[in-house]
């Protein structure tokens, strides 16, 4: 167990900061590090594994930019201590494909140009799988009620829906189950 030091405002005080070891998966690979105790997930990561998909945008869990999978539910990584996450799955955005090979659901917010800044597109990747996972051949409504609470300030949400229309029809074609 690692253990620091750091001087606090008051003279004289310390507080013992002391790291935790952490073992998850992460993108179907094992992870082995140590965090402190109130490290959320995102920042383990985004600093510690360099995986950018997920962003940091509001920091309560509010906005959608950190969503990744757990157990393949959509979560918000900002909120989520990393120490919660042993034994369970994290997959990333950059768990889904590559550039070679696209998930289905990544190649059609491409093929429909649904990001302008694409600050929210990880959110917003992430949710459909999620979505795509629990009900592969969902109701506009649903695709709407399951994508609202991820923002997107530059207003692209029209080009997002088709997106996730386009990923239902690719994901049928493919003979892939979303899963995959």
């Amino acid at each position: 167990m690692a253990i620091a030091e750091v001087q606090l405002p008051r003279e004289g005080a310390v507080k013992i900061l002391t790291e935790h070891p952490l073992m998850l998966s992460v993108n179907g690979e094992d992870i082995h590090t140590r965090v402190m105790a109130d490290t959320p997930l995102l920042l383990v990561l985004r600093n510690d594994l360099a995986l950018n998909g997920p962003k940091y945008g509001c920091g309560l869990g509010e906005c959608g930019a950190c969503t990744v999978l757990v157990d393949g539910i959509a979560a918000r990584a900002c909120v989520i201590p990393a120490l919660g996450m042993t034994g369970h799955a994290v997959t990333t955005l950059e768990g889904l494909g590559d550039r070679e090979h696209l998930h289905p659901v990544q190649r059609a917010f491409i093929e429909e140009q649904a990001a302008q800044c694409g600050y929210c597109l990880n959110g917003m990747i992430m949710t459909t799988k999620a979505l795509l996972d629990r009900n592969p051949s969902p109701s506009d409504g649903e695709i709407r009620q399951a994508l609202s609470g991820n923002l997107c300030r530059c207003g692209t949400h029209i080009e997002i829906l088709r997106a996730v229309q386009r990923a239902i029809i690719l994901c049928r074609s493919e003979e892939i189950s979303p899963h995959d």
